[in-house]
């Protein structure tokens, strides 16, 4: 009986002079066990380091578990529809495990769509929930009600770490910013002028994870091209029709920029602009495999890519929910995706990966 694989409950029962029931009682926590059988049971346990198969235990106790999925609204093939693909993979991988998912959606542009998204969710009492967290202040009076009610909540995309969660996933996104600047500058050469192009709503850029870009962003310019002038350009966000006189205006008013960025996943709109216009001579960051992203990026408008794998952000969300909440696991508190450079000449290969 040295080998705690091969312990049957019935063993630990005679060792312990308790019934099968008892032990079985003890393991899931459940009453109806004196204190004295219980630790007896419990000092056995101890002595033979027993690992109960919590697989075979979800899957005998049949209960059920309800996730809830917080994510900003989006059109079908925009970055979110990646993450809700790994959510959906996830889904069937843990089918075992009678697990549902309710989808729900806040406008990243308007805080109190977080705000009545979050109150709904906790009407609804799921037993995890992951979301993309807003701003701080309006996301922590949500995490602080999970906490009150001992609910594990997963951070998706950015983190707050004043407002730790069970774990998150995404990726640095100061260290991104600092990369993405060291690797701007590379194409920029002696150029002392360079754009930063955002997608604002009233003052909103839509993301903690795009501000976080731009910090990084920031630092590394300091650090290393303090005398570098920074334009920025800010495009409306609910008003796509206004992008291309926007963009127009700026070029014909500063003709020497030749170097530009957006820390958001819609660097088509920046890219389709300079195919439409016949502009080559510019150097164009930014995020995500998009398909009209990548369009760009073959068709030589975006120079760089930085992906992050949304679709793995998704999947192992749902996963870390299954395996502290069924399986009974240790997880990790943070999840960093890796901050992948891709260019024309190597997209295809990251794709096949």
């Amino acid at each position: 009986m040295s080998n705690p694989d091969r312990i049957r409950i019935k063993d630990i029962a005679k060792l312990a002079e308790v019934s099968v029931g008892t032990v079985d009682r003890v393991l899931h926590g459940r009453n109806g066990v004196s204190e004295s059988s219980r630790k007896r049971v419990e000092e056995i346990l101890k002595q033979l380091d027993y690992q109960p198969n919590m697989y075979a235990s979800a899957l005998a106790s049949n209960k059920k578990y309800v996730f809830a999925c917080l994510l900003p609204q989006h059109e079908v093939g925009e970055y979110w529809t990646a993450v809700e693909i790994g959510i959906n993979d996830a889904l069937i991988a843990y089918s075992d495990f009678n697990v549902s998912i309710t989808l729900s959606y806040y406008d990243p542009y308007d805080y109190h769509s977080f705000t009545d998204a979050a109150k709904a969710i906790l009407e609804e009492a799921p037993d995890g929930i992951m979301f993309a967290p807003t701003a701080p202040q309006y996301t922590k009076p949500f995490t602080e009600e999970l906490r009150k009610r001992e609910t594990p909540y997963i951070y998706i995309d950015s983190n707050l770490r004043d407002q730790p969660a069970l774990s998150f996933f995404g990726q640095d996104s100061n260290q991104s910013g600092y990369f993405a600047a060291r690797m701007l500058m590379l194409l920029a050469g002696e150029e002392d002028e360079i754009v930063i192009f955002r997608k604002i709503n009233e003052g909103i850029v839509g993301s903690n994870q795009q501000e976080r870009r731009e910090v990084g962003f920031r630092e590394y310019m300091k650090e290393h091209h303090p005398d570098c002038l920074i334009w920025e350009l800010d495009l409306h966000a609910k008003r796509d029709s206004e992008d291309t006189q926007m963009l127009d205006d700026f070029f014909a008013k500063h003709p020497k920029v030749k170097n530009g960025i957006t820390f958001n996943s819609k660097v088509y709109i920046i890219g389709e602009y300079l195919l439409k216009r016949n502009i080559s001579d510019f150097n164009l960051m930014g995020y995500d495999l998009l398909q009209r992203n990548v369009d760009c990026l073959k068709e030589g408008s975006v120079f760089f890519l930085i992906a992050q794998q949304p679709v793995l952000q998704g999947y192992n969300g749902i996963k870390t929910l299954c395996d502290y909440l069924i399986l009974k696991k240790e997880v990790q508190r943070e999840h960093f995706m890796p901050i992948d450079l891709l260019t024309k000449e190597n997209i295809e290969f990251y794709y096949n990966k």
